[in-house]
């Protein structure tokens, strides 16, 4: 029997836990729950204490993407009832930032569907982040699709703090979700989001019929990417979509593999992003013992927790909201974002 307390053990000494300890967490019982949650959360206390950091991303361009990826409900192959638009304009970025920092979010992320950014959609983004950057106290990050390098120092030049690129699953599944890019594809991405100075937000999906070994090769995969967050989605599935009829998951299976990302990332932000509400249900808030961060106020085509209810979730555990105080670029008399109405 796998003692879970040695795993934390060597997680907080920055050994590498073996593929058969990983296979251990994902396969515990779950009558074990309890004792793995507490191992992760030793790793998680010692580099973020008891501190959550909030974020909240706007949708600033839905549906009509061009990709297959069998997940996702804005997709070329998805008959789901979503709404479309194009991309929003600058005034409603700027005003869903000020949403963000009213709801205690650390930072903004801005989402637009599609392959890749054209190049009006970058130059609209990058001066909607201009104003922000002037404006409201918040980092911003941004998950566009594929990018190239000049794209990136684009961004990075108008204040863009982070990208946001996803591996999803591991490079051997991941033509089972899609088929019109690849996983080389998704690392170039990031490459050229590292080389124009940029943050890396990277993460996955639990939950899209991949197997145990799928989930610990993307956890080593990220590894080599050494992001700065890993957000880590548990798949909700929507109608229409080629992966609609994937098996349900568990709140313990969630909770598994939020305590295997822990101990094969103990330094890394993890964040508990799409499918919480869904499949994590009344655990919710053990998810907060090997997660340090979650999203409020919703994803990108399906409504999430509101923010006062995640602010009480934490309370509730003695836990913290982390929120650092980001000066704001000069020019700016503001010294704080106006309040405004929290969304669901």
């Amino acid at each position: 029997m796998t003692d879970f307390r040695m795993l934390a053990d060597k997680a907080l000494r920055d050994e590498l836990i073996t593929r058969e300890d990983s296979l251990a967490v994902l396969q515990a019982a779950d009558s074990r729950l309890l004792e793995l949650l507490q191992a992760a959360f030793q790793v998680r206390e010692r580099y973020f204490g008891k501190t959550v950091r909030l974020q909240m991303l706007l949708n600033a361009k839905s549906g009509a993407c061009q990709e297959d990826c069998g997940y996702c409900s804005q997709s070329a192959v998805s008959t789901a009832p979503i709404e479309r638009y194009g991309l929003l304009p600058q005034d409603q970025m700027v005003t869903g930032a000020r949403r963000a920092a009213a709801a205690k979010a650390q930072r903004y992320c801005i989402v637009i569907s599609g392959r890749s950014p054209l190049d009006r959609e970058i130059a609209d983004i990058a001066s909607a982040v201009r104003s922000i950057k002037q404006e409201v106290p918040i980092q911003i990050c941004c998950s566009l699709g594929l990018l190239n390098e000049r794209q990136a120092k684009g961004l990075k030049a108008a204040g863009v703090d982070r990208i946001n690129h996803n591996l999803n699953t591991s490079e051997a599944y991941h033509s089972s979700i899609c088929s019109t890019h690849t996983f080389q594809d998704r690392l170039a991405t990031i490459q050229h989001a590292r080389a124009a100075g940029l943050e890396i937000c990277s993460g996955g999906i639990v939950g899209m019929g991949e197997r145990d070994e799928d989930l610990i090769d993307l956890a080593l995969a990220l590894r080599e990417v050494k992001p700065d967050s890993i957000p880590i989605n548990t798949f909700h599935p929507a109608s229409g979509t080629p992966l609609e009829h994937c098996a349900p998951l568990t709140p313990q299976r969630c909770l598994k593999a939020l305590c295997l990302f822990r101990f094969l990332h103990p330094r890394t932000e993890l964040r508990i992003a799409g499918g919480r509400e869904h499949n994590l249900r009344s655990l919710q808030p053990l998810a907060l013992y090997p997660a340090d961060s979650v999203f409020v106020n919703g994803y990108l085509t399906t409504p999430g927790q509101p923010a006062a209810e995640v602010w009480r979730m934490i309370e509730d555990l003695g836990f913290d909201i982390q929120v650092d105080a980001l000066p704001l670029e000069q020019g700016s008399e503001q010294a704080s974002p106006p309040a405004v109405g929290l969304h669901s």
